[in-house]
């Protein structure tokens, strides 16, 4: 059974960046099944796969292209769109994916373009990805001079276009609303929902924004059906993912294992577990965007349901470990600094409230920190948490502060106690 379904092109060096490696080792062969199946059977087959967003929401794929308009008096022109923006700090693994096989990309978003009726697609990439933009636009040209792209593919009537569109930059770009308007040539703040972009996205028309990990699932799902799919999990949700760790590991890297896989496998076997003499204090499961979880957690599989009753969320599935020599406050207080930076400046509590929270933390971590800074940051918390701004960025930038006031609490109270950060203290001594 193939049990490396994104990585098996990758594995060993064999990368896949030309089509004929990618033909030569089964590609494409999913989206000429696809196109022998009626639409409403591949969003069905992907619904019930239970394959989930894999760019942090975790929504069913499927159900979230059901909600296209269908049938004579939908609108004919329909968009398909490909996140790969990404931004969200200790994440780096959707590069892998498109520097390496960038025809499975292209292949999953095929296949979705035909589900939902799409004829025109666009990667809207990173900009600082010139290789994987490259690689994307030369992995297009190939398609279409092999007939899998283009007007009427493989004979079946269908045409789709995709074109690589180059981000300006702007964290905020994650965000799929953002990320249309700035398509549009527009100012890169989000829209306000309903309507949703699958009803009214890109110039108005219905569009399916999904990340790049997402479509890369999609071809061996509908090659080798749901049954398949679902027996690669281990936990509760379907499918393999691309798990990652970055911090004072030994190996840092991104690994693809099963959904369901132990945090604390992820950490200790395949990232080698801390470096000598550190121990881990806690780590953010899904990116700089996530709350804090504690040792006491490290058993618990990777998993959307049982990662958010944890009091966390999965997102991105790339983990961020904290060690016993770094200061939790300096690692919010840099996050803080990005997500303060990255804010569109749309609505009032993300565009003043976080510079306010960098100033307090600042102040903390510079010893000159009070008691009362502690109140202020968790009142902030609470201002610019779900419901109280336009889009996620601000209450995801809360995240990791709100989750380190309560695991480190005494971290911050002897910054502010002693005036100086204890953590650079330790690094001087162990210096001298």
């Amino acid at each position: 059974m193939l049990t490396n379904p994104l990585t098996k092109n990758v594995i060993d060096q064999n990368i896949a960046t030309d089509i004929e490696r990618y033909l030569g080792n089964g590609g494409y062969q999913g989206w000429r099944k696809a196109l022998t199946m009626r639409p409403e059977e591949i969003i069905n087959q992907v619904k019930e796969g239970g394959l989930r967003g894999r760019g942090g929401a975790g929504f069913n794929t499927g159900l979230k292209w059901s909600f296209v308009p269908r049938g004579e008096n939908a609108p004919r022109q329909k968009f398909i769109v490909c996140n790969a923006d990404e931004m969200e700090p200790g994440t780096f693994k959707d590069r892998l994916l498109m520097e390496r096989d960038p025809h499975l990309l292209l292949e999953g978003m095929a296949i979705a373009a035909y589900a939902i009726g799409a004829s025109i697609g666009y990667i809207f990439i990173r900009g600082e990805y010139h290789l994987a933009a490259e690689r994307l636009e030369n992995a297009v040209e190939e398609a279409k001079a092999q007939g899998l792209l283009g007007s009427n593919i493989l004979d079946s009537k269908f045409t789709l276009e995709i074109f690589i569109h180059r981000s300006a930059g702007n964290y905020i770009c994650g965000e799929e609303t953002a990320l249309l308007n700035a398509l549009e040539g527009r100012r890169a703040i989000p829209r306000a929902k309903p309507p949703f972009p699958q009803v009214s996205g890109l110039w108005g028309k219905p569009t399916v924004v999904n990340n790049v990990e997402t479509f890369c699932n999609v071809p061996h799902l509908v090659e080798l059906g749901v049954d398949w799919y679902r027996e690669l999990g281990r936990g509760q949700d379907a499918g393999s993912k691309l798990f990652g760790v970055s911090g004072k590991v030994k190996k840092p890297g991104t690994w693809e294992l099963p959904m369901g896989t132990p945090i604390r496998e992820i950490i200790e076997t395949y990232a080698g577990g801390m470096q000598d003499g550190l121990e881990l204090t806690g780590f953010l499961p899904g990116g700089g965007s996530t709350d804090f979880l504690g040792p006491e957690h490290l058993d618990l599989p990777m998993d959307y349901d049982v990662i958010g009753k944890a009091g966390s969320r999965m997102g991105t599935g790339t983990i961020i470990v904290l060690d016993n020599e770094t200061c939790p406050i300096g690692l919010v207080l840099n996050l803080s600094q990005f997500f303060a930076r990255e804010s569109c400046g749309w609505c009032t509590p993300c565009r003043d409230g976080l510079p306010w929270i960098v100033k307090i933390l600042q102040r903390i971590e510079e010893g000159a920190g009070l008691p009362e800074d502690l109140d202020l940051l968790r009142e902030q918390c609470q201002h610019i948490g779900p419901g109280k701004t336009f889009c996620a960025l601000a209450p995801g930038a809360a995240e990791p502060l709100q989750s380190a006031l309560k695991l480190y609490e005494q971290d911050f109270i002897e910054h502010i106690e002693k005036r100086c950060c204890p953590y650079a203290e330790l690094q001087s001594g162990k210096q001298s």
